[in-house]
């Protein structure tokens, strides 16, 4: 990896440095690579540390780098081309690639932003079904799914009380009620802890978090709220339902 005079440069030294370390990634690195600690990397580019740390944190968020607990920076594999629509969101667990896969449910009062996008009382209680989905061998995104009790009013406490299989029995009355559409929106947000441990991010790593409403004839059914790596995710929102990894570097780009 060379060096570069940044001083005369007009745009933002972190940008610029930015551009050189991409480059570098790509002609000089390994996937899974560790780079140098950033004591090294700044006294090599002659920068503050400041400025390297902008640098690679915008390089974290466009997926190009990942920090791993106890290993360091490393470079980041091709981004998951990860499908986000009805058909692949699934209400019971499989066994393919990309599946969601149920962890637990538990009754509990719904969050005041839920409630209201749920429009629900105050303390009215929702089932809450916490789910991962796991593509290609790794945690890309987890889940957590209220669904009002009035939503799913046949459901049985006896028959599953608890974990996956009162997860699955909740999804199952859910789809049966017979959903009529949902509508979903996407923002850049920070992986909170326990979401962090789940998807292996340090807490407060760049995520995607993607929020659906599900609706019935009478209303909203259900509010997930599912929280996708950024560094490692590229959401799609067509119906084709495959998952996709790229390997081209120029398409890695471009994502």
């Amino acid at each position: 990896m060379g060096t570069t005079q940044l001083e005369s440069v007009q745009e933002p030294k972190y940008w610029h440095l930015k551009t050189v370390l991409s480059e570098a990634l790509d002609s000089d690195f390994a996937v899974g690579e560790v780079l140098p600690n950033e004591r090294d990397l700044a006294a090599r580019f002659g920068v503050a540390r400041a400025t390297l740390r902008q640098a690679l944190e915008q390089l974290e968020l466009e997926g190009r780098l990942q920090r791993r607990r106890g290993v360091g920076t490393t470079v980041a594999p091709p981004r998951v081309g990860v499908a986000v629509a009805t058909a692949q969101h699934g209400w019971a667990d499989g066994d393919t690639d990309g599946a969601w896969q149920p962890i637990e449910c538990v009754t509990a009062t719904a969050p005041a932003a839920v409630a209201a996008v749920l429009d629900a009382e105050a303390g009215d209680a929702v089932h809450v079904v916490r789910r991962i989905r796991v593509a290609h061998g790794q945690a890309v995104a987890a889940e957590l799914l209220y669904i009002p009790t009035s939503s799913v009013p046949e459901l049985s406490a006896i028959e599953a009380p608890s974990g996956p299989a009162r997860a699955r029995s909740v999804l199952r009355e859910l789809h049966r009620a017979g959903l009529d559409g949902q509508d979903r929106s996407v923002e850049l947000g920070s992986a909170r802890a326990d979401d962090a441990k789940e998807l292996d991010r340090l807490p407060g790593a760049p995520v995607l978090v993607v929020t659906t409403r599900y609706f019935t004839s009478v209303g909203t059914a259900a509010v997930s709220v599912a929280t996708y790596r950024a560094d490692t995710c590229r959401l799609t929102f067509g119906d084709s339902g495959a998952l996709e990894i790229s390997h081209d570097a120029q398409e890695r780009k471009a994502s």
